[in-house]
């Protein structure tokens, strides 16, 4: 197929398009940064900001792409210091996105939505369907991008799909996310020896391991339609503590030092979002489940940073 990613810069972006690339796609990337030396040589670049309607109108009618998968945004930290470009790029941004699949005839639009949606005083674990009353402005434009989604499938038949990711660990370079304490203390303590986390010991949000991620955008971009209920899904791995992550390090790299000190912006975000969620809408419609424990995560996470650094 031939397949559009925009944001395909990022740190989800650079590992979708190895995982799609392998398949066999033709695939275009659209993201303001220039193509990074991860990126596969296979797909073609273009850049340009997701928020310019016209820029991304003529891409998208030059290339004619049957699937998109929207992973361009500013992410909750970054979001919360740029609200307004928050704003355009995620807001604006998917609006474009979906604009230009239904007036070009894209058949697909993937969506990466987040846990981010989710405000304070949910049920644990937090299902699928509930009121959504994020506290960032993140959030607050991920739940928008899912109801607009939904009203351009609806409406105009533009088959949109999107999962809720918890936070994602991988040995990529994160993008500037509330839970980016959990790799960095994979990162700092092989390469440095220590790393002082940005939350506390006892903050504890959904993870998941990038592969297992990756994984669910393809399956679910894969599924019959006719079997999904619903446009956007949680989905679920595990939800250590900070101190659980520690723990996971400290018992593969040894004399390893992991302190605390909360930053207050970072712990709020954190704190507004659920320690857990539950993915049996996931598991029932389109068969999803996890690969990766905490452990077996830790063990291949550390291998692959092992590599990068020889």
């Amino acid at each position: 197929m031939r397949i559009l990613v925009t944001g395909g810069g990022g740190q989800i972006g650079t590992e979708l398009l190895h995982v799609l690339a392998s398949q066999g796609h033709e695939l275009s990337v659209y993201d303001i940064a220039r193509r990074p030396s991860a990126a596969p040589g296979s797909a073609a670049w273009h850049r340009g900001d997701v928020s310019n309607r016209s820029e991304v109108f003529d891409v998208v009618q030059e290339l004619k792409p049957e699937v998109i998968y929207h992973l361009a945004a500013l992410l909750s930290a970054t979001g919360e210091t740029l609200p307004h470009r928050a704003y355009q790029v995620n807001m604006d941004g998917t609006h474009n996105v979906l604009e230009a699949a239904r007036t070009f005839g894209v058949r697909q639009v993937m969506f990466a939505s987040t846990i981010a949606v989710f405000g304070p005083h949910l049920p644990d674990p937090v299902p699928n369907e509930v009121s959504l009353r994020p506290t960032t402005m993140y959030g607050i434009t991920k739940v928008a991008g899912e109801m607009l989604g939904e009203y351009y499938d609806n409406t105009w038949g533009v088959d949109f799909r999107g999962v809720r990711f918890p936070g994602l660990i991988s040995a990529g370079e994160p993008g500037g996310g509330t839970t980016d304490y959990a790799l960095f203390m994979y990162v700092h303590g092989l390469r440095h020896g220590a790393y002082e986390c940005f939350v506390g010991p006892d903050s504890t949000v959904p993870m998941m391991y990038m592969p297992d991620a990756l994984r669910a955008l393809v399956e679910l971009s894969a599924a019959p339609k006719e079997k999904l209920k619903r446009h956007v899904y949680n989905i679920a791995a595990f939800s250590p503590t900070a101190d659980e992550f520690a723990d996971a390090v400290r018992a593969r790299v040894p004399n390893v030092q992991l302190t605390y000190n909360a930053d207050p912006m970072r712990q709020s975000i954190l704190d507004s979002w659920p320690a857990r969620v539950d993915d049996a809408a996931a598991r029932h419609d389109w068969g999803w489940k996890a690969q990766y424990t905490l452990d077996s995560m830790s063990d291949d996470l550390i291998a692959k940073i092992k590599a990068m650094d020889e």
